[in-house]
């Protein structure tokens, strides 16, 4: 077994690629360094993340996949799940040592994971745009905390710039300690580590503004009235709102 050893970084994957196929390295185990820590045994190859190398991947693939395919392929970087850099791996080399299409060749077990994984990912994405819940500060900025089982702040940044585009808002994924700030102008990635609970409703009231809380109520008394108890249906609700969710959402919790 031939470790490759990369940075974390989807960058950092396709570099990783295109040095498996240049320095030939057989049965290639991708790790990333930031998650490995046990003993690695074998043959280790150390990646440098190269931009030119990074580019001459994208080219290639470019040539055999259409634009949602080749997206896809950073969606299920996203999904962060065990082994995604070596599922990622057999999908691109099935996909170039192929004369025709294969990106929708089901029958290869890479292919169906890959597709499987990419609609987990879009509809988590969906997910997020639809349960982000402003709460406004005292210094005026707008922020929310998410915790989506997949990595999808990259996903979402151009959804919520393009909506909120009058007003600094933060969206903090409290899961990867990581968050997105738009300053009226850009979107940055921000990195914060909260010891304390960032949903403690105490400690959230006192950097909140004073006016947030009417506008709380108000909104749960609009969520009320807009539902109709005799159509009621827990069992669907769930399956659009799972409550993992509910934690983070202004009419599931009760304003006190």
């Amino acid at each position: 077994m031939n470790i490759v050893i990369y940075d974390g970084s989807f960058e950092g994957l396709m570099t990783a690629i295109f040095e498996i196929y240049e320095y030939k390295i057989a049965q290639p185990n991708i790790v990333n360094s930031n998650k490995e820590t046990g003993s690695l045994f074998g043959n280790v190859h150390e990646v440098q993340t190269n931009k030119e190398k990074t580019a001459r991947v994208f080219k290639k693939l470019k040539d055999k996949l259409t634009p949602n395919a080749f997206s896809n392929l950073y969606k299920t970087f996203l999904s962060e799940i065990k082994d995604i850099e070596n599922i990622l791996y057999r999908y691109i080399a099935y996909i170039l040592s192929s004369k025709v299409s294969v990106e929708n060749d089901y029958s290869n077990a890479d292919v169906l994971e890959l597709q499987q994984i990419t609609k987990k990912v879009h509809r988590e994405k969906h997910r997020m745009e639809a349960f982000v819940r402003f709460q406004l500060t005292q210094d005026q900025l707008y922020f929310c905390i998410i915790q989506p089982d997949f990595n999808v702040l990259p996903l979402i940044s151009k959804h919520f710039k393009n909506r909120y585009a009058d007003q600094r808002w933060l969206i903090y994924d409290s899961s990867r300690k990581y968050g997105l700030y738009y300053d009226l102008e850009t979107v940055e990635e921000v990195s914060m580590n909260f010891e304390n609970d960032v949903n403690n409703k105490a400690e959230l009231k006192s950097i909140c503004d004073e006016k947030e809380e009417l506008y709380q109520k108000l909104w749960c008394i609009y969520f009320g009235s807009i539902n109709i108890a005799a159509r009621k249906n827990m069992k669907l609700h769930i399956q659009h709102m799972p409550k993992r969710y509910w934690r983070y959402l202004t009419e599931k919790n009760n304003v006190n």
